[in-house]
């Protein structure tokens, strides 16, 4: 099984504590073997969805929007960034440089072509700026991969 992730970063610290365990309860229903998770690594729920999936004893692949991708990142996430891509046993790349709205739909498309599933963090609202959970949302239900909404109660985007 191939499980991918989109979501919304910058989460208020109540609502992300609520999508850890969402996320954290979902991996933990998949088989262990063979899982693997793909995700672009940013901070929030690709980093922990990437988390869960290893401490549940799956796979990891990372996916790379652009060789700058990293650097978009806040830097208090580049330790977690670069443990989680040391641990990815894949990487596939867009082969785009700039980290740009553009590259981050593109990185987006690529990790849904990957999968069995994708995961949405997605409050079901439209996309705030293209490339974002509603665009890669939209972008696999028009290709045909199953997505699975986790939203859970009482969560906001603040």
């Amino acid at each position: 099984m191939r499980v991918g992730i989109t979501g919304h970063r910058g989460l208020p610290a109540e609502t992300a504590a609520l999508v850890q365990a969402v996320l954290q309860e979902t991996v933990n229903h998949y088989p262990s073997v063979p899982l693997v998770g793909l995700s672009c690594l940013a901070d929030g729920p690709d980093a922990w969805f990437a988390q869960a999936i290893l401490e549940h004893g799956g796979t990891l692949e990372a996916v790379i929007p652009a060789q700058t991708y990293r650097d978009d990142l806040p830097k208090w996430h580049h330790p977690m960034y670069d443990d989680l891509l040391r641990r990815a046993t894949d990487v596939h790349e867009t082969g785009l440089t700039t980290s740009d709205s553009q590259a981050h739909m593109s990185g987006s498309e690529l990790l849904v072509g990957l999968l069995d599933e994708l995961l949405a963090v997605w409050d079901g609202q439209p996309a705030r700026g293209y490339g974002g959970t509603a665009d890669v949302v939209k972008y696999a239900e028009r290709t045909g991969v199953p997505v699975r909404v986790l939203w859970p109660h009482g969560a906001s985007r603040g």
